[in-house]
């Protein structure tokens, strides 16, 4: 990464590859940033936390939260590796990746003594790194696992969240599938680590099959990039936050009182399909979109990231939030405006009326 004094951001990391299947990238992102990307280690009740910030730190404010195994490198870096997304993102927001406890790079294993986390313990170490912050209200995405977090914490923090996207999100208890599919990796974490029949798991649970490759097709770049970064997790620090998701209760009916605006994305191809369903179903159709994407697992983040960027185009243009002139362009996105639902595409459904968000709160909140 470029150093504070550099005017633009500069990837030079190895191994690391473009969201969409099979371009390796080696170029510099063309957007440019003064503020290069911090990491920040909030100590909250439940124990310490990695927050990587990217961006001008006096923009709204946009968190992430990945799913079971992942950091923000390994499961956002294909979305914010798109310019046009990268563009769209940094020109409006600063962003605050919160890594799950001993998810991020170099972690150590965290003490076994320490209380394995709940969900809901997860989501109040969200208030605490809002709070260390002094942030307010947040726009919020989460992917699968994260994106139940994210949702739990709109639930229980309403005034926290100004809108959500997520991508193959959960909100109702395990399935038995999933529960047997949960054991099974929770045992292999426990007396093998990360071991390659738990990376299969995993990798089934992440991509189409087209990314995992058979024995006809090649594994992708994108599946082989994610391998090398499950290689480097500690295993019990997963298998803490296996515990916390396979233990996690059924949201489905406080999705009924969420005010906030909602887009989801969810791969035809991921495991999770019927899960992101059931929840749309579930929420208020006037403030709630689905985009369906083919040929796509559940980390549309990695696989496609380009079709994230007209549904959240038209999402953000809600908050008065634009792409930058230099990239008005027509975005090379596998998907078209005829497979995006139509209550995306109404600008009285998604608000554009809305005043331009803030997120920032008194200082007095540092430090809380």
């Amino acid at each position: 990464m470029s150093d504070s004094s550099s005017d633009s951001i500069s990837l030079d990391v190895e191994t690391i590859y473009l969201g969409g299947k099979g371009h390796i990238l080696f170029v510099v992102l063309n957007v440019v940033i003064t503020h290069p990307a911090h990491e920040h280690i909030v100590r909250t009740r439940c124990g310490s936390v990695s927050v990587i910030v990217y961006g001008d730190q006096e923009k709204p404010a946009l968190i992430t939260y990945p799913d079971l195994a992942l950091n923000h490198l390994s499961c956002f870096q294909g979305l914010f590796f798109c310019p046009e997304a990268a563009s769209l993102l940094l020109h409006n927001f600063c962003i605050y990746h919160i890594n799950p406890p001993g998810h991020e790079l170099g972690a150590a294993a965290i003490c076994s003594e320490s209380p394995v986390p709940s969900v809901d313990d997860l989501t109040d170490q969200i208030v605490e790194v809002l709070n260390y912050f002094g942030l307010g209200a947040v726009m919020c995405m989460g992917v699968i696992a994260g994106a139940y977090i994210l949702t739990l914490f709109a639930i229980k923090h309403k005034e926290r969240v100004l809108g959500l996207i997520l991508v193959s999100p959960l909100c109702r208890a395990p399935s038995w599938t999933e529960w047997f599919y949960n054991k099974v990796m929770s045992n292999l974490l426990y007396f093998y680590g990360m071991c390659g029949v738990l990376e299969e798991f995993l990798l089934h649970r992440y991509f189409s099959k087209e990314v995992r490759g058979s024995a006809d097709v090649p594994e992708s770049d994108i599946a082989q990039a994610c391998r090398r970064l499950l290689d480097e997790r500690q295993k019990m620090n997963v298998w803490r936050f296996l515990q916390a998701v396979d233990r996690r209760p059924d949201i489905t009916d406080g999705l009924k009182t969420l005010k906030c605006r909602t887009l989801i994305f969810v791969g035809d191809d991921s495991p999770f399909h019927a899960e992101a369903l059931h929840m749309t179903s579930k929420l208020d159709r006037r403030l709630s979109a689905l985009v369906e994407v083919q040929a796509c697992g559940s980390m549309v983040t990695e696989e496609q990231p380009h079709a994230m960027l007209i549904p959240m185009e038209f999402f953000l243009m809600g908050y008065g939030l634009y792409r930058p002139n230099q990239f008005n362009g027509s975005p090379r996105s596998p998907l078209s405006p005829s497979c995006i639902a139509p209550e995306l595409l109404s600008p009285e459904s998604m608000g554009l009326k809305l005043k331009p968000i803030k997120t920032r709160i008194a200082s007095k909140m540092h430090g809380a």
